[in-house]
This record gives structure tokens, sequence and C-alpha cells, in this order.
């Protein structure tokens, strides 16, 4: 759209006096007779060309002494998958450096989504291959409280977008702060488009009371490289008349074949619960086993956040699936008081269960399965 715009503003012809137009201030400058499509055209008397591309496009056999990149992010979602993230950086490098003629010039224009979106990875990693860059950075609300552009953006207009948009989606469009840079205990979650073959399939269940809890439940795959994969998750206030028979429904689902339940919280009423819920449907295949959980749940989440973030794999689309889940998770600060730890409290549980810090008498009898 915006090769369109150009072209058709040289192109255009004076109808008012009063109106300047392009040839005005360069009358000798026209689009090329039979070489002017929206997406590519050229200069007359000369061999510029204009190509708008995309990564998904081509710029084979294209040279360019100037190459503009302008927000190759769509959406949150976008933001919030690596492998995205990756995709932007493998076409950057592998297809578009190549295309750069000798003293040319990038320009990125992105909001700042991520640490390693393509604008921070090239801050990051183009110096060190002898490259110059160059870093300017905008902010709508300046740090007295005035804003960038009054005529672009008002205070009261960006007081009221603010207040209805989740902090971290405000502060990367509006203060170019990545989401995961704001003293986040989860920087960033692996994700996945297709699923591996696994081993087994494992629930880990944290139940909530009638506080302010939530109830947390992950089911996910296991890889013989002890990889889990989430392939579900009930992360709800409902009481426990609804998350019984959901949990029965997602065990059946993804044929569970072991669930392991926090008794904590009348964890062992709901355990006992689901099984016999699971019996009056005929289903036997999951193996259903709880325990009293004696750890402390700080501790437990600081010390092995870090297996989390390397070991668990989430849906590409996890953001969007799961919207409250990925906030309570990616908001959790490693320092300072948490709304909610549910969430980190279960993933936690998945960590214990596959690397053998949760495992009971009981539990080893069923050891083969995880």
């Amino acid at each position: 759209m915006f090769s369109k715009n150009v072209r058709n503003a040289i192109q255009e012809l004076k109808a008012d006096e009063s109106i300047p137009v392009y040839s005005d201030v360069f009358p000798s400058t026209k689009i090329k007779y039979g070489d002017g499509s929206m997406n590519l055209w050229s200069l007359e008397g000369g061999y510029n060309n204009y190509l708008a591309t995309s990564p998904k496009g081509t710029a084979t056999g294209f040279g360019a002494n100037i190459m503009i990149i302008d927000d190759l992010i769509k959406s949150a979602e976008e933001a919030m998958n690596a492998n995205v993230l990756e995709q932007h950086w493998e076409w950057f490098t592998n297809t578009m450096l190549s295309r750069l003629e000798s003293c040319g010039k990038i320009v990125v224009v992105m909001t700042r989504w991520r640490s390693q979106d393509l604008a921070g990875r090239v801050m990051d990693e183009m110096p060190k291959q002898g490259y110059k860059v160059k870093t300017i950075m905008m902010r709508a609300m300046q740090s007295d409280g005035t804003m960038l552009c009054d005529d672009v953006l008002s205070r009261k207009e960006y007081d009221r977008k603010v207040a209805v948009l989740s902090p971290e989606i405000a502060a990367a469009n509006y203060q170019q702060e990545p989401i995961d840079t704001k003293g986040a205990l989860i920087p960033y979650v692996k994700t996945y488009t297709e699923r591996p073959q696994f081993e087994a399939i494992l629930s880990y269940c944290d139940t909530a009371d009638e506080g302010s809890d939530n109830y947390a439940n992950f089911i996910f795959g296991v890889t013989p490289e002890k990889e889990a994969y989430i392939l579900d998750a009930i992360y709800t206030k409902e009481p426990m008349e609804v998350t019984e028979p959901l949990t029965v429904q997602k065990y059946m689902e993804h044929n569970v074949n072991f669930a392991l339940i926090e008794s904590n919280n009348g964890g062992r009423g709901f355990a006992r619960n689901v099984i016999d819920k699971m019996n009056k449907q005929g289903w036997n295949k999951t193996v259903v086993k709880w325990f009293h959980q004696t750890g402390n749940k700080n501790a437990r989440i600081l010390s092995n956040a870090s297996w989390v973030v390397e070991h668990v794999y989430f849906p590409s689309n996890w953001g969007t699936r799961w919207p409250r889940l990925y906030k309570d998770t990616m908001h959790y600060q490693r320092e300072g008081k948490n709304e909610h730890d549910d969430n980190l409290d279960a993933l936690v549980g998945i960590c214990e269960m596959l690397t053998g810090q949760r495992v009971s008498d009981d539990e080893r009898k069923h050891r083969t399965l995880f």
C-alpha cells in the first residue's frame, strides 16, 4: 500500500493551482512507462527501482542501496511466538542482507515487542559483525509526563488507551519497553507448532480453595528427552463443581496416562471425586494420585523457574488461547508481591515430576509412566 501511494503521488496531475503536487517540486521525475506496477516500479532515465515485498515474498535478483523494514510483527500473538521471531531474523540475515549493496543502509522501524525481536537482535548482533548501528527511540510519554507529540496523541487520550490495555502491551506500543524486560521471572517461553512424538501424556494439578486462588491444571506430553509440551491447560476461578467434570473431560480427551494432584486446599477430595467420575464413565486409562505439598511455594518457584524456561514448550498461540494464563505467567516478577502464583506452582510441579523431585513411594509404582 505504501509503495502504491508513493507511485501515485509521483504520477499525480495538478488539478488546482492552490494545491501543490509532487511534480511542482520534481518536474523531471516520472514513472517509467510500462514499469509502474503497484509493488514494483521504476523511474524514467535511470535504474532506480522500488520493490515492496515481505518475509514471505521475494527479493531474488534485486539489489538495494536503501532498505526499509517496517513493523514486521503484526500482532501481540506473533510477538509471543519465539518461532516467528526466529524466522524474522533468518529472513533478515539469510535473504535481505545479501540484497544490500556496498555502502547501503538499512532502516528498521518497529514497535519494541520483545528483547529478541528484529530490532533487538540487530542492536545486539550487528555491531559484533562490524556494522554501524544507530538507535533512535521515541516514547509517546516523556519522563516528565509530557507527550512526544500532542497533535498525534494527547495525554488525555494516552491515559484513556492505557487504562484499557494490558500493562505490557501498553508499554510496548507506546513506550518501546519490550514485554520481557520488566523484571519478569519468566523472560520468555519456548513454543511449538508441530507436536513431537511422546512417550507419555501426564497432568499436574494445583487445586484452588474458595479464596482468590486459581485452579491450575496442565496436561503435557513428555518426549524421550524429558521435555514437556503443554497440550492443554485449565486456569480458572470456577468452583470444583465446574472443574471436576472439566478435568475428567480433559483427561479423556488427551488420553492422559498419569495425573498428579496436590491434596492441599481440598485436593484430596477433588482427586477422589475425579476418580469417581471417571469410573462412572467407564474410563480407566488415567492413573490419578494425590500428595500433600510441603515445600515452600515461593522457594520452589524461584529455584525451578530456569528449568521451566528451558524445558517447557507452549503452543505457539498460547497467548490468545489462554490470555489470563499468559498474563499471570509473563507478569510474574522475580522480586515483589505477585497477584497469582498458582500457574507457576503448577509449572514447577511439572519440573518436579520430570526431574524426580516429586516422587513418593506411591508414585514410584508408576515411575515407568514418566
